[in-house]
């Protein structure tokens, strides 16, 4: 038997959540974007006033403000986001304990052991659409189908506010005929890349040489054949389920390009200190640091290391990152952005043989009790209670960075 799958993709969701107490908004072209005076400018969601003019996420400001003159901008408030995404989810779990979240406002539910309480795959869309409108004043776009591909896809199908079934029946019909862009996993060069070798079309990679596309894309190619044919097995995990974390990044735009060491200092210890407080939130440690580092025109590089013990202590992270930045780019270049990532997570509690070459045991202890000190104070008085001496007073535009605002 099939499986019954919902994929339900929240409608404009950072904007919708402004809107709930901005009213005034409503019936105006809207968007939530970063800071402009930061350059975070860019747009984070929009509503369908302003999507109808043209506005898409990730551009400009200055592009969407040239599209739509008349477009409000609203700052935004990421602590609503994550507690009306708690409370959708909430909302899932009624219907099913399968539920896989994709994003803050995306969520797969393997609705099959449902069906006999609440009706048909879309009849259970149908509800929760409903239910959630009704008790947060939120919509959202469902797709139904046998399997995550073809349900994610169908919640792309038709929005705002809608339910498209695709099935065995009919997803050659409605999938095959599209650009072949709007293949899920089919990036901006994959579909380049496929457009030039004659595939315009989904369907054109459903009927496709295996082989050929194996030649072109290599294992990837043999994936989006099977997608394109609705050959999806992947699970949908169960809510209870731990979600294993791979990596804990932050990165931001500065207000001004960083060109001296003592820049590159200020900002890395910053975003260094969230990754490790986040790390520590988790109970996770770092083995490796990735950076990211992006030039005024937004030609991107990324390094990476191995470190010789997990960690999440700020000072041990903040010193990796420094290490690769000064290997990899000449002080002095201006720099846009930056993102510091700990990769290769463990459990904090999981057993480790320290290096040789570790620094001093007792020098670690000093670190991580400074660390969870600052954690302590934080918890009771916000996140800009206390920082790093070095941090206070900049003019980068760098406070205590709790969320990444990182261009796309």
């Amino acid at each position: 038997m099939d499986r019954t799958i919902i994929h339900c993709d929240m409608n404009g969701f950072y904007a919708s959540v402004e809107l709930l107490e901005r009213p005034d908004l409503k019936n105006v072209p809207m968007a939530v974007s970063g800071s402009p005076d930061n350059r975070h400018g860019i747009i984070l969601a929009k509503n369908e006033l302003a999507k109808r003019c043209g506005v898409v996420t990730a551009e400009t400001i200055w592009s969407a403000k040239k599209k739509c003159p008349q477009l409000q901008l609203v700052r935004p408030h990421h602590d609503k986001y994550k507690k009306y995404s708690q409370l959708i989810n909430q909302i899932y779990d009624r219907f099913t304990d399968m539920v896989e979240p994709f994003s803050i406002d995306e969520s797969w539910l393997d609705v099959t052991g449902s069906l006999q309480l609440f009706g048909s795959g879309t009849a259970i869309a149908d509800q929760i659409r409903t239910t959630v409108k009704e008790e947060l004043g939120l919509t959202l776009s469902a797709g139904v189908s046998y399997n995550k591909i073809f349900a994610k896809m169908g919640s792309e199908y038709k929005k705002p506010d809608a339910t498209t079934l695709i099935s065995r029946d009919n997803y050659k019909e409605l999938l095959w005929p599209m650009d072949v862009s709007d293949m899920f996993f089919v990036g901006t060069a994959t579909a380049d890349k496929l457009r030039r070798s004659g595939i315009a079309t989904i369907g054109d990679l459903a009927t496709a040489n295996l082989s050929v596309l194996q030649g072109l894309l290599g294992k990837q190619g043999g994936l989006l054949y099977d997608y394109a044919n609705g050959l999806d097995e992947s699970p949908v995990a169960y809510a209870y389920e731990k979600q294993k974390i791979k990596s804990v990044g932050n990165g931001t735009t500065f207000r001004r390009n960083l060109e001296s060491a003592a820049d590159i200092q200020t900002a890395l210890k910053a975003l260094s200190d969230t990754v490790s407080s986040r790390l520590r939130a988790y109970g996770m440690k770092a083995g490796g640091v990735k950076v990211d580092i992006k030039d005024p025109y937004f030609k991107t590089i990324s390094r990476q290391r191995q470190l010789e013990s997990a960690t999440n202590i700020t000072e041990e992270i903040y010193t990796a990152a420094y290490s690769l930045l000064k290997a990899s780019w000449q002080l002095g270049k201006p720099i846009r952005l930056l993102t510091v990532t700990g990769i290769n997570l463990t459990d904090e509690d999981e057993a480790e043989q320290l290096s040789l070459f570790a620094r001093n045991v007792q020098d670690r202890q000093k670190s991580s009790d400074l660390d969870k000190a600052m954690d302590t104070i934080r918890s009771k008085f916000g996140g800009q209670a206390i920082t790093y001496g070095g941090i206070l007073k900049n003019d980068l535009g760098i406070h205590w960075i709790e969320e990444n605002e990182e261009e796309e």
